[in-house]
């Protein structure tokens, strides 16, 4: 089991996309950084749906409008974050939501040996993702990290 130890720096990579649960992800690792050393890295992975992928014109519309949307939770996430400016990041990943933040979360590890890193994700409020799984669900089976999921 990988504990979180008080003594090490922590590093935070956050799942978020402006949700009620996101939000509560990244106000749970604001506090979970109180009194430590490391950052937070808040990641927005978008997702293409199966339609826009079909037609080359609907992925370049769509990536404009992500990119809008990156803009637009940067700056909900800077809102949580005020007063934090030195120990955040905003990011933007590729690929499935889970990859993506497993992929954060072990660059910063291989990166940082000997520190902690975690994943924080809100937990899906879908009544389907209890049938098909969620997010949280495949990081907690996945994930080379501890994955604290939020209610």
């Amino acid at each position: 089991m990988n504990a979180v130890m008080p003594s090490a720096h922590l590093y935070l990579v956050i799942g978020y996309d402006g949700s009620a649960p996101a939000v509560r992800a990244l106000d749970t690792a604001i506090n979970l950084m109180r009194g430590r050393e490391g950052s937070i890295e808040v990641l927005y992975v978008p997702q293409l749906t199966t339609a826009e992928m079909m037609s080359a014109a609907a992925v370049a519309e769509t990536e404009a409008t992500f990119d809008e949307i990156a803009q637009d939770l940067h700056a909900q996430a800077a809102g949580q974050l005020r007063g934090r400016d030195d120990r955040w990041v905003f990011a933007r990943g590729r690929g499935t939501i889970t990859d993506a933040l497993i992929g954060s979360a072990e660059k910063i590890r291989d990166d940082r040996p000997g520190d902690n890193v975690a994943i924080v994700v809100g937990s899906s409020s879908q009544a389907m993702h209890r049938l098909v799984g969620s997010v949280a669900v495949s990081l907690a089976r996945r994930a080379p990290v501890p994955v604290l999921i939020v209610p």
